[in-house]
């Protein structure tokens, strides 16, 4: 089956009406936060997107149609969904539904962590993973996750194809250095899946969105991240 979910230019990345919807709503869910948060990189972030906060029915099934109206946009086709653990788990099955709903039905899989040694045993669990599949989790911090899910999808046979996030960092991506240290690279984590792992990144938004949000709120408490962010963007941001 192929599953073609629009005609636009694939790889689409965020922007517009689209895009500042998504960015208001994760503020008002509290999903999106401003502050100081600590990265898994050891940066001081101004701000802190925690998909774990689509808690509820309400907003999973929103996130849900955000992310199948930005595959939609991005035309990009593939023919089965595959949500890593653990994350991507309900990220995936929730896409899956709303995708149906919208008269575009494709197989779901995910993940375990732990292989079960009884039952039908191993780490996959849902349809069989086959043909151009489409990964879908919440962000992309070095796309270590990403290699882990392109690992286990060609392990079974199948074509890794395109990778569907809720919010792109636009930000550089670290690696060690053969000192052992950690250092920064010049490109985003979805950068390096797009052109070293050769798949197709659809984000629902960007950091570019958010400064964009901000802009447009400044009149508010919004205002005040708004030079915090663009200093971050300034520092850490790719092209």
């Amino acid at each position: 089956m192929v599953l073609d979910v629009g005609t636009a230019a694939a790889g689409a990345e965020g922007g517009g009406a689209l895009a500042q919807d998504f960015v208001q709503f994760c503020v008002d869910s509290g999903v999106l936060r401003f502050g100081e948060f600590k990265t898994k990189a050891g940066r001081l972030s101004p701000y802190f997107f925690n998909a774990g906060l689509f808690d509820d029915g309400a907003k999973l099934g929103r996130l849900a149609q955000f992310y199948a109206k930005a595959l939609v946009d991005s035309g990009i086709e593939f023919d089965m969904i595959f949500g890593p653990a653990y994350k991507g788990i309900p990220l995936g099955a929730a896409v899956s539904i709303e995708l149906a709903r919208m008269g575009r039905n494709a197989p779901f899989a995910y993940n375990r962590k732990e292989a079960k040694d009884h039952g039908e045993g191993g780490t996959l669990v849902g349809a069989p993973l086959k043909g151009r599949v489409l990964i879908v989790d919440d962000v992309m911090s070095a796309g270590t996750a990403a290699r882990e899910s392109i690992a286990l999808i060609q392990a079974a046979g199948a074509t890794p194809h395109a990778v569907a996030i809720a919010l792109d960092r636009q930000e550089k991506a670290t690696e060690m250095g053969p000192d052992g240290q950690i250092r920064d690279v010049e490109h985003s984590a979805v950068q390096y899946v797009q052109h070293q792992l050769g798949l197709q990144v659809c984000a629902i938004a960007r950091l570019a969105d958010l400064l964009q949000y901000l802009t447009d709120n400044t009149g508010g408490e919004l205002g005040a991240h708004l030079e915090r962010v663009q200093a971050y963007r300034q520092r850490y941001g790719v092209a």
